[in-house]
């Protein structure tokens, strides 16, 4: 009988069929728990768009918003979708929990609600109390919103890619087609405001001009960001965009650019927002406008900060160089009172030198050198202001952010009236530079002699550029922006106005991962590293200079003496030295068989899954490899495709001059009454 006990009933089995009188527990186990429709499957975590609707009583337009503001987008569900609802919009039960509960939501309401009055006493002709009304229109802001999705700074920074895309964008687009005149304005002053901090700060990092736009990229707080800057060109706006959400992104990225921009500039000591600008003369609503404006109340905040020494330093030079060009009595003495303001600015800096110098102060106060350690304190006040973002405040420049700032240090750049001013300029200032441009508020005029650079972007240069000084050097506008990618001061002579310029190059691309280096940036690299560098130029003209040079031999040297020493020895020297590289390339190739041989030997080994995955990673290779090697044969076909002044191309004059050579060797060879022919000697068996 088992393990039945004798005497007790027989205890039905599980797979039994259900009776009655069954408990509820096992009734459970059996059928499982009948759910309630809406609370298990799809139905429980994603709600359609229409439903959404009739939840929040809201209309289609409010939704959007909604969601945009919300930081809300559509999920796709990761299960089989029923066959009714497929290619419906799901949002996430939550999300909608969450715009329910928003304050935004009771405004659109009362926003609705205010222009049904509106409208009923317009259509009243009740113009009084429709203006009355007009007035008291609700209002909401976004602040909460900012903070909510974005708890952190960094977080704030980490998103400002698609903020500053759109501002910019905006910034260049005309007031039409439902784009009113002041969103242009603002997001042209959010901009401007943007790249006077970037410039000042010194955190542009990277700039690259393609079809699409500038793509800029700044590194703010060791947090890179990257931007489109537009091109300066009339925009045309397509019919089928709805500008209207666009307009709502702007308006929640609005807000966020306004909290960013017054934590990045209270960082350095600036209050933000700026004072009302004064144009003064240039074209009022342009972005470049704007941004000199800035920098100007810039400028304007740093000179006013007090207790800035180097501001003193600053105006002390000014003042010495203008001293020098006009020696008077006026100057002497503001000259001597700069001097006193000198020496009170650096008694704390000389208060830090060295124990010793001190004590040698104190024994010997009649031999003491003020030179010497009022140069070492002047240095030191250098280093702070360069290093310092705003005089006379704590925030600081990196060592990144200082290296930036020493590249285009001293360097004074004009920009000509056919150069988009805006993303050069910021390139310029943000790398230490000073620029002017043609037109007002400019501190550089054309004719001054202290500009190192002309940009122009002309294929030639107009004649009335002839009466500038001559100190100058004429550049496109292509220079500046390579310089800045590579960190390097790079040679003009291919920048040259007229010349074809060097490929641009994209700062984002990583050479090694893609197995390609480009020419260009191997030669920019032999620079760095203080190599000298042939260009495919010289090279012709190098070729050129060795034809000649052998026209030269060839006339001095007719009688061919120096071709004399070429015997039948050398002969059977390259014979044997062929037969040993026949050798050893057999070696090679059966090497290669074996390996070849080991590696399927291995593949057969492998699972079926391990044998899938590996062929996948061999196609991406083999798929890398084949770009790579395109790669090189464009190369290759550009370079033998390039020609010099007379039309040859280089692989075509190279092959020109050895066959020259070759006829110039063969006819002094025969003078001495040899011959270049190797004759073929049968070896004794």
């Amino acid at each position: 009988m088992g393990n039945r006990v004798k005497g007790r009933p027989k205890r039905k089995s599980i797979k039994a069929a259900l009776s009655s009188d069954v408990g509820s527990k096992r009734k459970l186990s059996r059928m499982g728990k009948k759910q309630k429709k809406g609370h298990a499957g799809l139905e429980a975590t994603f709600i359609g768009r229409s439903k959404c609707l009739k939840m929040l009583q809201v209309t289609l337009k409010d939704f959007r918003r909604l969601c945009i503001l919300k930081g809300i987008y559509p999920r796709q569900p990761l299960g089989r979708v029923p066959g009714k609802k497929k290619g419906q919009t799901f949002y996430h039960i939550k999300d909608i929990k969450a715009i329910a509960h928003e304050p935004i939501l009771e405004s659109f309401r009362e926003f609705r609600a205010y222009m049904k009055k509106v409208r009923r006493a317009a259509g009243r002709n009740e113009r009084d109390e429709a203006l009355r009304r007009h007035a008291s229109v609700p209002t909401y802001t976004l602040n909460h919103l900012v903070k909510e999705r974005y708890p952190r700074f960094q977080d704030a920074l980490a998103d400002m890619d698609d903020a500053l895309t759109l501002t910019f964008l905006f910034s260049a687009l005309p007031a039409e087609r439902g784009i009113p005149a002041k969103v242009a304005q603002k997001a042209k002053s959010l901009a401007a405001a943007w790249g006077a901090y970037c410039a000042t700060t010194c955190s542009i990092t990277n700039a690259f001009v393609s079809v699409k736009g500038v793509y800029m990229e700044a590194s703010v707080q060791t947090i890179p960001v990257r931007w489109v800057i537009p091109h300066s060109f009339r925009q045309h706006l397509p019919r089928d965009v709805d500008y209207r959400v666009m307009m709502t992104f702007f308006e929640f990225y609005e807000t966020l650019l306004g909290f960013v921009l017054f934590k990045l500039y209270s960082d350095i000591g600036v209050r933000y927002p700026f004072p009302v600008k004064d144009f003064s003369g240039e074209i009022v609503g342009s972005a470049s406008a704007i941004l000199g404006a800035n920098l100007r109340v810039l400028d304007s905040a740093f000179d006013s900060s007090k207790g800035s020494i180097s501001k003193v330093v600053r105006k002390s030079l000014a003042q010495d160089s203008e001293t020098s060009k006009h020696d008077n009595s006026k100057d002497a003495e503001e000259k001597s009172r700069k001097a006193k303001d000198i020496m009170k600015s650096i008694d704390s800096t000389l208060m830090k030198l060295s124990e010793e110098n001190d004590e040698g102060d104190d024994d010997d106060d009649e031999d003491v050198d003020v030179a010497g350690p009022l140069k070492v304190a002047l240095d030191e006040m250098a280093k702070e202001h360069n290093r310092a973002v705003v005089p006379g405040s704590k925030a600081e420049l990196n060592d990144d952010a200082l290296k930036r700032k020493g590249l285009f240090q001293g360097l004074t750049f004009f920009l000509s009236r056919e150069v988009p001013r805006g993303y050069l300029e910021l390139v310029c200032l943000a790398h230490g530079g000073r620029v002017g441009w043609e037109g007002e508020n400019s501190p550089v005029t054309a004719q001054d002699s202290t500009i190192t650079h002309h940009i122009v972007d002309r294929p030639s240069l107009p004649a009335s550029y002839e009466s500038l000084p001559k100190s100058r050097e004429f550049v496109q506008p292509q220079w500046i922006l390579d310089c800045a990618n590579f960190m390097f001061l790079l040679p003009i002579s291919r920048y040259t106005i007229g010349s074809p310029l060097p490929p641009h190059l994209s700062p984002w691309v990583d050479d090694e991962e893609e197995g390609y280096k480009p020419a260009y940036a191997e030669e920019i690299e032999k620079l760095k590293n203080g190599e000298k560098v042939e260009s495919q130029i010289m090279e012709v003209g190098n070729v050129k200079a060795t034809d000649e040079a052998d026209q030269g031999e060839e006339t001095t040297n007719p009688s061919g003496e120096a071709y004399a020493s070429v015997s039948e020895d050398e002969a059977e020297e390259e014979e044997e030295e062929a037969s040993d590289s026949k050798v050893a390339l057999k070696a090679k190739k059966k090497r290669e068989r074996e390996e070849k041989e080991a590696h399927e030997l291995a593949k057969t080994m492998m699972s079926r899954k391990a044998a899938h995955l590996y062929g996948k990673m061999q196609h991406g290779l083999s798929q890398k490899k084949e770009k790579v090697d395109e790669l090189h044969r464009r190369r290759q076909d550009i370079d033998g495709k390039e020609k010099d002044n007379s039309g040859k191309s280089v692989l075509k004059q190279k092959v020109e001059r050895l066959k020259k050579e070759r006829k110039d060797l063969e006819d002094s060879y025969e003078k001495t009454s040899g011959n270049m022919k190797k004759s073929k000697k049968r070896r004794s068996s």
